[in-house]
């Protein structure tokens, strides 16, 4: 990595400006204090525009080679959000270069992939991080505090929901069924609910899943079932759809001394996609910006969680739970430190092979109609 004088800030090359570049990964990095976005790789003419008006000053490159071989200085992040089948190359051209990397999930199509991966970070010394948003959402926060606490008491069961209601298809790499595009809702959501769960319960030791397509023209899943037994003796069941005209609870998590249900989606990329940001100080009630009374990441209070035993939630059971604030700025500023201090990455690429692993697991499941025993020789 280039020498980096102390208070200069670090700067950012942002490979691709569609979905994940423009509403999630530039606003998040320049919110972040010590970190500027330099350059926005795309080809696209709109999108160039686009990036130039959201961000005046940045630089506009067509080929992300520019970012670790043009004659100028090279930038001291780059940051992969173009679409999945890119991810690998671009990332190992990265590593290879000697420039530290963040890539949106997933990493890879493989957990051998991000291996080889992770393996050329150590190798070259070279910081390597995947960017899994979902685990700074306020209702996975809340959860986990809960779970730490004690609160639930050993928990047996845990169902988690990213369920949608798009019945008319979008187009676009994401629901093309060629493999090399890596779509699917199985890659995209479950890269989510997946990393959650392994978070929260640790390693999968058996996997099962069901994969459908459901709406008429698409190529891949939008309808997709997962089961999980971790090694703890926790069972996940992880729903990820397109195709749900009644959403159910996003977390129900039953312990052996009560259950917390949570609804609803947190609410940071939906202010992202409404243009607004993270102010200074995040984390402590600051304002998101113009247009919003609510503190950043923060959600009222008919929303929040209900925990309790005997009782459903819906007909008043429990009681409630404040939510603590979602806090997507925290991914990046801790990116930011590990750079400056030689820290850990937030998300490491060994995670990222886990949850592949698992991703891997049940595409085979559902292909097949079996369970996949994760543990080495089924011991």
């Amino acid at each position: 990595m280039n020498a980096i004088a102390p208070g200069t800030p670090l700067r950012v090359g942002l490979v691709g400006y569609g979905l994940a570049g423009s509403v999630f990964h530039a606003p998040l990095v320049t919110a972040t204090p010590g970190l500027v976005l330099d350059t926005v790789v795309t080809s696209d003419p709109g999108r160039r525009a686009q990036a130039r008006e959201a961000h005046p000053g940045v630089r506009i490159a067509a080929d992300a080679a520019e970012l670790w071989e043009g004659p100028g200085p090279r930038v001291d992040l780059v940051v992969i959000a173009s679409p999945n089948k890119t991810h690998v190359p671009l990332a190992t051209a990265a590593l290879t270069a000697g420039v530290p990397v963040v890539v949106d999930k997933p990493l890879a199509a493989t957990a051998a992939e991000a291996d080889a991966l992770a393996d050329l970070s150590e190798r070259t010394g070279t910081f390597l991080s995947v960017f899994q948003n979902r685990r700074w959402d306020n209702d996975f926060l809340t959860l986990r505090r809960l779970i730490a606490d004690g609160e639930l008491g050993e928990i047996q069961r845990f169902e988690s929901r990213f369920e949608r209601w798009r019945p008319q298809l979008k187009g676009g790499w994401r629901e093309s069924g060629a493999p090399e595009e890596i779509g699917g809702l199985l890659y995209d959501l479950g890269s989510h609910v997946v990393d959650q769960a392994l978070v929260l319960f640790g390693p999968a030791v058996r996997v099962y899943a069901e994969a459908d397509v459901r709406r008429p023209g698409a190529e891949t899943d939008d309808d997709t079932f997962i089961a999980l037994t971790h090694a703890s003796g926790v069972r996940s069941h992880l729903y990820v759809s397109a195709t749900t005209a009644q959403l159910g609870p996003r977390f129900r998590a039953l312990g052996s001394r009560a259950g917390y249900v949570k609804y609803g989606l947190d609410p940071q990329e939906a202010a992202l996609r409404d243009g607004l940001r993270p102010g200074p100080g995040v984390g402590s009630g600051a304002s998101p910006g113009a247009g919003s009374d609510q503190p950043w990441g923060e959600e009222p209070e008919h929303l929040w969680g209900r925990i309790g035993s005997g009782e459903s939630p819906l007909t008043g059971g429990g009681t409630p739970v404040p939510t603590l604030a979602g806090d997507y700025p925290a991914y990046y500023a801790a990116v930011a430190a590990a750079l400056r201090e030689g820290g850990p990455a937030p998300v490491g690429a060994r995670e990222a092979a886990r949850c592949l692993a698992v991703l891997e697991a049940a595409r085979i499941s559902s292909r097949d109609g079996v369970s996949v025993d994760l543990r080495p020789d089924g011991a």
